[in-house]
């Protein structure tokens, strides 16, 4: 008797669910020591095994302790294929954190292993940054010169995702005017959290003192805050990137900063042209690592949620994050 499609995956889940799933957390820059405790009391919960590789120095360190796993979680680890071609029985990647280009989802997808991230678990940390940085960068950096205030200044955010609502919620606290756009959030869910929506990249540029980065990094989305965009913002603008490296237009931004020295720079992650930028001095800053999701509380809760999100794969074959369908 031949059994249907959904009766084999009822069986195989029954199957997997009698067998323990081995886990690997591969971290070159390990979870904090509350997150790997609570995904381990998650996987080992549900009575699947754990295995931690943290702070590798060398890719065949990775390749070899995920030959033999059936699922793995990592922060900034690069999957490429050549990881995937050494997992030879992974089933699923969950990248802890929002940003998952460090995993090529195309090949994983012809590998049949499942990739999920897990959004929303950094997002107030990247928010409250974004102005950290904003404070600093509006009082000259703490130079000993007057500076300004974000009282009453106009804020865009582009991308009105889970970041952007917490950059949102977190500017009305400054009293700042809220300006949003993101191409793929209607204007009334926008209007409805009380920011100003408005209809695209350039008008946000056009209307804002300063402008917060919150795209990923896409085909589409890549080079793309160039000097013609950058240019719109107004005197003594903010350009303020805690999103990807790779959407910024560093040659357009330099020429065009060392043409309008009134403009100001400020990134969470740091340029291939630092260097070069560097030589903006007050107008300039970047932090050394990327720091969006460096808080304890970010950490422990996107660890947490992969490994939940992992037994349910196992458990129910769950697939509500999946990034790579």
């Amino acid at each position: 008797m031949r059994l249907s499609l959904s009766a084999c995956r009822i069986l195989k889940r029954n199957i997997n669910n009698s067998i323990a799933m081995k886990v690997l957390v591969a971290t070159e820059k390990p979870f904090a020591k509350a997150a790997v405790d609570g995904i381990k009391a998650e996987i080992e919960g549900a009575g699947n095994e754990l295995v931690l590789l943290e702070k590798y120095t060398e890719k065949q360190q990775l390749l070899d302790a995920v030959a033999d796993a059936d699922a793995m979680i990592v922060r900034s680890d690069k999957v490429t294929p050549e990881v995937l071609d050494a997992a030879k029985q992974l089933k699923i990647v969950v990248r802890a954190g929002a940003g998952y280009d460090n995993v090529d989802c195309a090949y994983a997808k012809e590998k049949n292993v499942v990739v999920e991230n897990t959004p929303g678990q950094n997002s107030n940390a990247v928010a409250e940054l974004v102005f950290g940085l904003l404070v600093y960068g509006v009082r000259n950096f703490y130079n000993g010169k007057s500076g300004s205030e974000l009282k009453g200044k106009k804020l865009g955010i582009l991308a009105f995702g889970n970041v952007g609502r917490n950059v949102a919620r977190i500017a009305k606290g400054f009293e700042m005017e809220v300006y949003a756009y993101d191409a793929f959030c209607p204007k009334e869910a926008i209007e409805a959290a009380g920011v100003k929506a408005v209809d695209s990249q350039d008008a946000l540029f056009e209307n804002c003192d300063i402008v917060s980065l919150h795209i990923p990094a896409t085909p589409e989305t890549k080079q793309s805050i160039n000097a013609a965009l950058v240019g719109k913002l107004h005197k003594n603008g903010i350009l303020i990137n805690t999103a990807r490296k790779e959407v910024i237009n560093e040659p357009e931004l330099l020429a065009l900063m060392a043409e309008r020295t009134d403009l100001k720079f400020i990134t969470d992650i740091m340029p291939d042209a630092n260097e070069e930028f560097q030589k903006f001095e007050g107008r300039y800053f970047s932090t050394p690592k990327k720091m969006g999701a460096q808080t304890a509380e970010a950490n422990t809760n996107a660890g947490i949620a992969a490994a939940k999100q992992i037994n349910a794969f196992f458990a129910d074959g769950c697939t509500k994050f999946q990034v790579n369908k």
